[in-house]
């Protein structure tokens, strides 16, 4: 198929993309900046309608990941990106005529800070979500899976917690937390939580794109996730151990780190033009203190798609890549 990638400077979206243009599609990618994929690019913001009904033209699918990742920062930013963006998208397939849009959320959509114990897919609710990203993404997958047709089908895939060797957000930030002494455990750090290591993430979409069809899978949302629910203690260790970093052991009330997280938050927002995330936020601890692993029945049958590599495979492969020196290497470049 020919398939446009919005979002392929992200760990999932370029790896996403490079995996179709391995097993043959032809691929082009839609990012700000270049992706160094040597693949098609389109260097324009997702929220540019004109530059993304320039690029969906032509195309059969699209996979749509383009979005603002973060705990903090202005609500308007991430409407820009993760709302606006998303109606740019939408509106240009179904101009454009393109038969497949698979939109990648968020399990934050449906999450309103109670535990999510073996849950499904439940609906995407704005007023409910916790904090701007969610919030924005939300509303955003809401637009995508209104335009689901005949004419266009649209499918919305909702990766939980994805990681992995170049990961540039979750792990490093991580390890480097555990290195400075500053990754405390909230509660007793025994809540278990599911996550997705990489690989499996890239395999679900690609088996996205192919089952998103009027005659197969469309018109809703699915969780992808390893299924290894695990106590969010022991992924932190592990993800510090991979990096060489002390495991945390250090434990904080969850009532006082919430309380604290909701402090730094107004300090932070004191401190206008600083991009830097605070050290601790309301939801942060929310995240780290509540359960949330998911049923995977139904995403597995699906898309026709099973986990194939382990977390434990997948803390192997991040420990190699640390021993490797591949972290700093990202950072000088």
């Amino acid at each position: 198929m020919k398939v446009l990638v919005t979002g392929a400077s992200g760990l999932l979206g370029g790896q996403t993309a490079l995996a179709l243009a391995e097993r043959g599609d032809d691929v082009t990618v839609l990012q700000r900046r270049p992706a160094g994929l040597g693949l098609r690019e389109v260097l324009a913001d997702v929220a540019d309608a004109e530059a993304v009904g320039r690029a969906v033209q032509g195309h059969e699918a699209v996979l749509h990941l383009a979005a603002k990742v973060n705990i903090t920062g202005p609500e308007a930013e991430y409407r820009r990106a993760n709302v606006e963006g998303t109606r740019a998208v939408v509106d240009a397939c179904r101009r454009a005529g393109v038969q497949r849009l698979v939109n990648v959320s968020s399990p934050s959509v449906a999450h309103a800070g109670a535990s999510l114990v073996g849950a499904g897919a439940g609906p995407a609710d704005p007023a409910a979500a916790r904090g701007p990203y969610a919030r924005s993404k939300a509303e955003a997958e809401l637009i995508a899976l209104a335009a689901d047709s005949e004419a266009l089908a649209v499918l919305a895939i909702r990766p939980h917690l994805v990681w992995g060797p170049n990961d540039t957000q979750l792990v490093t930030r991580i390890v480097e937390r555990g290195r400075s002494g500053r990754l405390p455990l909230f509660g007793a750090g025994a809540v278990l939580v599911d996550t997705t290591v990489v690989d499996n993430a890239v395999d679900a979409l690609v088996a996205a794109v192919d089952h998103c069809h009027p005659d197969d899978v469309h018109g809703e949302a699915l969780v992808v996730s390893n299924g290894e629910p695990r106590p969010i203690g022991e992924i932190l260790a592990a993800m510090c151990r991979a990096g060489g970093a002390p495991e945390p052991q250090r434990h904080i009330p969850v009532p006082v780190a919430a309380s604290a997280g909701r402090v730094a938050e107004w300090l932070w927002s004191l401190r206008p033009g600083d991009d830097q995330d605070p050290p601790l936020t309301h939801f942060l601890v929310e995240q780290l203190s509540t359960a949330h692993w998911f049923d995977q029945r139904r995403t597995r049958e699906a898309l026709q798609w099973r986990p194939r590599v382990s977390l434990d495979e997948g803390f192997a492969a991040l420990a190699a890549w640390y021993a490797d020196g591949a972290p700093d290497r990202l950072r000088r470049s």
